[in-house]
This record gives C-alpha cells, structure tokens and sequence, in this order.
C-alpha cells in the first residue's frame, strides 16, 4: 500500500483542475519559475544528470539531516519537472526520501503524456536525486 504523501496530493489537486494536456504543459511551464536556483558553479558536467535528452542540473546538500535539491534545465518543461520533484522530495531525510514512493507523477498523467525521452529523463532525475540521499545516507 502506497503512504499517502501531503505534498503530493496537493500536486494532484492542482493538476486535477486541468482536463487539457496542453493546459498541464503550461502550467508546469509557470512551475518552473518557482525551481530554488543552482549556483553558477554547479552549473558544470558534473552536476549534469546523464539521460537526458536535455541539460539539467542537480545539487543537493543536506543540513540538519534534511536533503534540500536545487536545479537547472535548459528546457523549460523539464525545468517544470525537476520543479515538481524538488517540491516532493526537498527537506526531507535521506532515508525518506530512498523509501518515497512517487506516486502524483502518475496520479497527474505526467508518465503517460511525457516523450519516451522525457520518460526517460524524468527516471534518470529521480534517480539521481535518490542517489544524493544515498550518498548523504552512507556519510550520516
């Protein structure tokens, strides 16, 4: 049984007042406005994710035993994407995070209406936001 997440069935309310597909593109376009900046200096190959199709850029850092994400993307439906899983996973502990089920990105049809190669990006940016937990885990 799936936990229910607070955060994400407030992402599946806000996407629940748009019957359209292009109306849910625009506004994960708005969402992208809200992505918490990644410093310039993490804006390098190192904090590229690999598998997708365009750049997108994660760091994370944890404080008080917490992880908190912070992104960039060259593409402005992906910037929406990584926007969504920031909101989701930020500020929460490492081990939460490894366990977090992401069950909105279907509940809001967003698996389902993505390219194979956004598909894919969005795999490879859960990911990767999983092993940050991982690593910050492994140290703790």
């Amino acid at each position: 049984m799936i936990m229910k997440d607070s955060i994400q069935e407030v992402i599946i309310e806000e996407f629940s007042i748009f019957d359209e597909w292009l109306d849910k593109y625009d506004y994960l376009i708005e969402l992208s406005d809200s992505l918490p900046a990644i410093a310039a200096e993490h804006r390098t190959d190192e904090y590229v994710i690999k598998g997708c199709q365009s750049r997108v850029w994660v760091d994370a850092r944890i404080e008080d035993g917490k992880i908190y994400y912070s992104a960039d993307s060259d593409a402005i439906i992906t910037k929406g994407i990584i926007a969504l899983l920031i909101r989701v996973m930020n500020g929460r502990t490492p081990q939460e995070i490894l366990d977090m089920e992401l069950y909105f990105i279907d509940a809001i049809g967003l698996g389902d209406n993505l390219s194979p190669t956004r598909s894919n990006g969005l795999l490879s940016m859960i990911k990767q936001m999983k092993m940050y937990a991982l690593a910050f885990k492994a140290k703790a």
